[in-house]
């Protein structure tokens, strides 16, 4: 752990505080006119997904931490436990569904996912930014039928439903973003 200045922090950098380990994901640098300087930092907590808001004084000091990245491979789930192979170490790493959020449902046999490590405990799960997933059922589309605004819901082999074109057929295989779960193009 290395203690430095907060306005060294950027998006990207993990840092320890209170309640746990944090991603930087927003910093913002503010000189008022009447005051001294702060710093404004929105924070993503590494194992359970919260935001939180800080303002901290320009001259304060954090906590920055090291997370390492492993490359992992999705190998089955079982109740509510999902299983990561390690491709470097092939060591099995267990993950609650839970801890995954949304992003469970992008977990297909075989994706390749990076697994974040901290003081040798995993805090969370990467997905690539782009996964194709097979449309296991979907309703077909009407022409004309504007009033869904030209979508419809889509199964996807996973399990995970998302909004799709009506151009979009049960067997096509579409591309997904993992940061907003939505529909991106077809393949």
């Amino acid at each position: 752990m290395l203690e430095m200045s907060v306005t060294q922090i950027r998006p990207g950098n993990c840092v320890k505080m209170e309640r746990g380990i944090y991603e930087v994901t927003n910093y913002e640098h503010v000189k008022p006119g009447k005051g001294g300087a702060f710093v404004r930092l929105k924070l993503k907590h590494l194992e359970n997904g919260t935001v939180l808001e800080k303002t901290l004084d320009a001259d304060a000091q954090i906590a920055q931490v090291d997370v390492v990245d492993h490359k992992a491979q999705y190998i089955f789930r079982s109740g509510d436990v999902c299983t990561f192979m390690n491709t470097e170490t092939y060591d099995q790493v267990e993950m609650p569904v839970s801890a995954m959020g949304k992003q469970a449902g992008f977990l297909i046999p075989d994706i390749e996912v990076k697994l974040m490590e901290c003081e040798g405990r995993i805090l969370g799960i990467s997905f690539p930014a782009m996964v194709s997933l097979k449309v296991t059922s979907t309703p077909p589309g009407v022409k004309g039928d504007t009033v869904s605004r030209g979508t419809k819901p889509a199964t996807l082999e996973s399990g995970f439903v998302v909004n799709v074109p009506l151009f979009i057929n049960t067997g096509d295989t579409i591309r997904l973003d993992t940061r907003s779960g939505e529909y991106v193009e077809r393949m």
